[in-house]
């Protein structure tokens, strides 16, 4: 497991530890040997930039951007070049794992399994039994019930993909669906018109269980692969955009939003996880801002009772990092052993 990085290598050669040589030894070697593509860790490079922008581009042209110029080729054209821009995806990824590529590997699989949806609607227009007029073009803008087989199967190629390739990225597609079958399932329950309140429910549900299975994964990855990333982003953005959604009147109910964002963050902060605190901080910032602009809307004293708060906050980091080892020690200790395991490794990766 890499967990030398290249300041911990400086601070090595300022404190005398090693010399400046074998630090540069020991930065080159571990640049070198990492050959478990599923472990290749993608860094803010410009070389990664250029990776990520062509293959998202790619991805978007199959998915997002899809217009209506391929209807007119008919279903079963649809399936042919679906089938056959994946086989060239693959055939491309196997290249780039032959040359020791494994971000572009992995975006051209993650590729193939974004094609899946689009192969599945014109497998259905082919076999007639697509229900309505609804172009594929409305796949990432319009809930609809039929959306369900091109999901299901999607998740199924994601699964196969995941289980022969082993590359996170591939959680992406994977995450992005289950979002979208959350929503479509609601409207296969309600019928054509779903009520807002059960649509909220279901993707507060919904992206809670999307997100404990990001926990479960990642408290059973036995290497530095993130596969859970994906799913954290999209569950929370599931769970945490029903939960503000929910209409209340009762500003006990607020406060309690208030108390799981701050939970959110709280967790974010012992997982290490950034996507927990980022939710988490927003859904703060909008009750402090409905405390403000609502309830004391004409109170002089709210602000200057902000500010203390404010203030009491950072003295309590002041007073968590004099005695951040003890505190991280006494929570470590109380978790279970894999989670007290895998907190521990990534701290010290990062």
């Amino acid at each position: 497991m890499k967990i030398l990085t290249p300041q911990r290598l400086s601070n090595a050669v300022t404190d005398g530890v090693i010399s400046e040589e074998t630090a540069r030894r020991l930065e080159a070697y571990f640049e070198t040997t990492s050959t478990n593509p599923s472990s290749a860790k993608p860094r803010f490079d410009f070389t990664h930039t250029l990776y990520y922008l062509g293959g998202m581009i790619a991805i978007g042209a199959m998915t997002l951007f899809m217009n209506l110029g391929w209807e007119q080729f008919g279903g079963w054209a649809i399936v042919a070049l679906s089938v056959v821009y994946g086989g060239a995806a693959l055939a491309l990824a196997s290249v780039m794992q032959r040359r020791d590529l494994p971000i572009p590997a992995a975006l051209c699989v993650t590729f193939t399994v974004a094609l899946t949806p689009l192969c599945v609607y014109g497998l259905q227009t082919a076999l007639g039994i697509w229900p309505d007029e609804t172009p594929y073009q409305s796949y990432h803008r319009v809930i609809e019930w039929h959306w369900l087989y091109m999901e299901l199967a999607t998740l199924a190629v994601g699964a196969v993909a995941l289980w022969r390739y082993r590359y996170p990225l591939l959680m992406l597609p994977v995450a992005v669906t289950l979002w979208y079958l959350s929503m479509d399932v609601a409207l296969y329950i309600a019928g054509e018109q779903p009520e807002f309140e059960l649509r909220t429910s279901v993707s507060l549900y919904v992206g809670l269980v999307i997100t404990l299975i990001g926990l479960w994964i990642d408290l059973r990855t036995r290497d530095d692969s993130d596969y859970s990333f994906w799913l954290y982003v999209f569950g929370l953005l599931a769970f945490w955009g029903g939960l503000t959604a929910q209409d209340s009147d009762s500003e006990w109910s607020k406060l309690v939003y208030c108390g799981i964002n701050l939970v959110l963050i709280f967790i974010g902060v012992a997982l290490v996880r950034r996507v927990f605190v980022l939710f988490g901080a927003v859904g703060v910032t909008l009750y402090l801002g409905h405390l403000s602009f609502e309830l004391f809307q004409d109170s002089w004293l709210f602000p200057i009772a902000l500010s203390g708060i404010g203030l009491m906050i950072v003295w309590l980091g002041i007073f968590w990092q004099r005695n951040q080892v003890k505190h991280q020690q006494r929570i470590l200790n109380a978790l279970p052993s894999a989670l007290r395991n895998r907190l521990m490794t990534r701290q010290r990766i990062s």
